[in-house]
């Protein structure tokens, strides 16, 4: 990305942030030191290393096998290079994101859901395998090789002011569901793009109040892909709790385990950060079990 691109994304990021403590939604941050260090970190390994790689290397890739192919997309409208990224970047990692709640990739993935607070500060809080794996990633790499780089300083700058703004603590959305002439737009825009009612419901802790659905809403940019797909759950509420339940239970994982595993592993009882682990999932299995404070859980499904 450009310098331009970069100041604009901190803009996003630094505005939604200022946002969330003038209007006092900071105050319900349940963030403790560690994850302090895994926000910060996670955004800092994605912008300054995981894209760049990833970029770099998709270029190195495509000069060395296919050099007559550089820009040769450059021509192409606008528009359908806008189209392609929308495909091949959005809709990708709707479905990498989808395939990282199940167990095989959830270990790479859960370092997001781990945050027991909804804020802009979190959209880049993953494991650092999380990124260089991700497909989107490198399909975007090969379209700005082909020439759309031109397409990609604004698609990008677009699809993060979505996703900052689905997670941020601001919940902008709010306030427009309770406009009765806004029912009509706030309908469209709640099955095209992601807002924070419906990304919220994607990080409760739980399904079981109607409002968390954290089997699905799966969307970064586009909404859009979950309804197509079958995995959206559309309320104007926001779910009770954020997090995990078996860090809830448990204790949280260590913040370089959740960053850097499977290089470092976990010990802790019930975790799907070590091969063959698995997060609490089935009430039954642990009574009576307690929380971290000692107290008798109220056991209730778990988003992991």
């Amino acid at each position: 990305m450009s310098s331009t691109q970069y100041l604009q994304l901190a803009a996003l990021f630094l505005g939604f942030t200022l946002l969330e403590f003038l209007l006092g939604r900071a105050k319900g941050f349940k963030a403790s030191a560690a994850d302090n260090v895994l926000d910060l970190v996670g955004f800092g390994l994605l912008a300054a290393v995981s894209q760049p790689l990833v970029f770099w290397m998709v270029a190195k890739l495509g000069l060395a096998l296919a050099p007559g192919y550089q820009n040769a997309l450059h021509e192409l409208p606008w528009a359908a290079g806008f189209a392609l990224f929308l495909v091949g970047d959005d809709m990708l990692q709707y479905w990498w994101h989808r395939w990282s709640h199940k167990p095989l990739l959830w270990p790479l993935h859960r370092a997001h859901h781990s945050a027991q607070y909804m804020s802009a500060r979190i959209i880049y809080r993953n494991n650092f395998f999380y990124y260089i794996g991700m497909p989107a990633i490198w399909v975007s790499g090969l379209l700005v090789y082909l020439g759309l780089g031109h397409v990609y300083m604004v698609y990008i700058v677009l699809k993060l002011a979505v996703i900052t703004g689905a997670h941020s603590a601001v919940r902008w959305d709010e306030p427009l569901y309770r406009i009765k002439a806004l029912r009509p737009l706030m309908w469209l825009v709640q099955r095209t793009i992601s807002t924070p009612a419906t990304h919220f419901a994607h990080h409760a802790m739980s399904n079981a109040d109607g409002i968390g659905h954290y089997t699905g809403n799966y969307g970064n940019l586009l909404f859009f892909w979950d309804i197509l797909f079958g995995s959206a759950h559309i309320t104007q509420q926001y779910p009770r709790e954020i997090g995990l339940r078996d860090d809830q239970l448990f204790g949280k994982e260590k913040w370089w385990i959740e960053l850097f595993y499977p290089i470092f592993r976990s010990q802790r009882q019930h975790t799907a950060l070590t091969p063959g682990g698995k997060p609490y999932d089935h009430p039954g299995d642990l009574l009576p079990a307690k929380t971290a404070s000692g107290q008798p859980a109220r056991h209730q499904e778990t988003s992991a």
